[in-house]
């Protein structure tokens, strides 16, 4: 034993989502799941069948309030036609920073590795997917050719 060890030091004990709530990364992927759901035009019953749970759970998925599995994330992201990093982009540190386990490394006496930084496709950002649907929620084809004519005007001034 050297000097810097305890002899029975004490464990940390799990963080609970009834001592902190629903996990911010776990309410992230939840809402990435209904922003998807939603641009495809799918019900919660009919995404629950697709993948073989039951409406309810999809609910609960949504909110955050259960996690999903890797294995039915990955079954979710094929059913809805995306790569699993979908249901993770736009997380930022406002999001981790929440995290109630945000500082395991440092606790666990782990140094904190260097990560290359998130290159994103912007075809892929909740804004250009929102965009895209309100897009084609346009009740005539004049209004979205109107709208497509003002945006690129608008790009064009840089």
């Amino acid at each position: 034993m050297t000097q810097n060890q305890k002899p029975f030091e004490k464990r940390r004990q799990p963080i609970t989502a009834k001592e902190y709530g629903p996990d911010p990364v776990d309410v992230h992927v939840g809402s990435r799941l209904r922003l998807r759901r939603t641009l495809l035009g799918l019900s919660q019953e009919q995404l629950a069948a697709a993948v073989g749970v039951t409406f309810q759970q999809i609910q609960k998925y949504e909110r955050g309030s259960n996690r999903v599995s890797a294995s039915r994330l990955y079954d979710i992201a094929r059913v809805m036609g995306v790569p699993i990093q979908y249901f993770f982009e736009d997380i930022d540190d406002e999001v981790t920073g929440k995290r109630p386990t945000q500082n395991l490394p440092a606790m666990a006496g782990l140094a904190e590795m260097p990560q290359a930084p998130f290159e994103q496709d912007p075809m892929k950002k909740n804004e250009t997917l929102e965009l895209v649907h309100a897009y084609w929620r346009l009740p005539s084809d004049e209004q979205r050719e109107a709208v497509l004519k003002m945006l690129k005007a608008v790009g064009r001034r840089d």
